[in-house]
């Protein structure tokens, strides 16, 4: 499916989106214009699907984050859909994960510190629908973050 030059543009790629495409075709060891061809060919095949800016929300302000994980009232036929359309609305959450087993639903909260989480919490995250259970994690440090895929 891939190629040995697929592989190192994707590598290249992963490491710097904002490489510009000469730099790009010249670390792979290509020119230009085959490199071009084939991330388009490999952007149409839906293996490179964008790129897309990493904001580090740390930066910005927010020091807190939670991982929150849900058991779901599931005797109401819609308490994933409404529950997860829900929590999408909720600007602090920055990631839904839903799970086969006791835990229904994970969310990461971010908030800019304590009294701020505990205002999203009471007005946001207790407002969802369809709540059971909820079990609550807050992280201490994030060892590995590496979305980098071994091409």
């Amino acid at each position: 499916m891939l190629d040995d030059l697929d592989r190192r543009l994707l590598r290249r790629l992963q490491l710097n989106p904002a490489i510009s495409m000469g730099e790009l075709a010249e670390l792979a060891g290509t020119t230009a214009a085959v490199a071009s061809r084939r991330l388009a060919h490999l952007r149409d095949n839906g293996i490179l699907r964008g790129s897309r800016a990493r904001i580090d929300w740390r930066a910005l302000g927010y020091s807190v984050e939670v991982s929150l994980r849900f058991t779901l009232d599931k005797t109401q036929r819609l308490a994933f859909d409404e529950f997860i359309a829900a929590a999408r609305g909720v600007p602090e959450v920055t990631e839904i994960q839903t799970f086969l087993g006791q835990v229904d639903v994970r969310l990461n909260v971010i908030a800019r510190d304590m009294p701020h989480y505990q205002q999203v919490y009471r007005e946001s995250i207790l407002a969802l629908p369809h709540i059971a259970d909820i079990e609550a994690l807050m992280q201490v440090a994030r060892i590995k973050n590496d979305e980098v895929l071994p091409v």
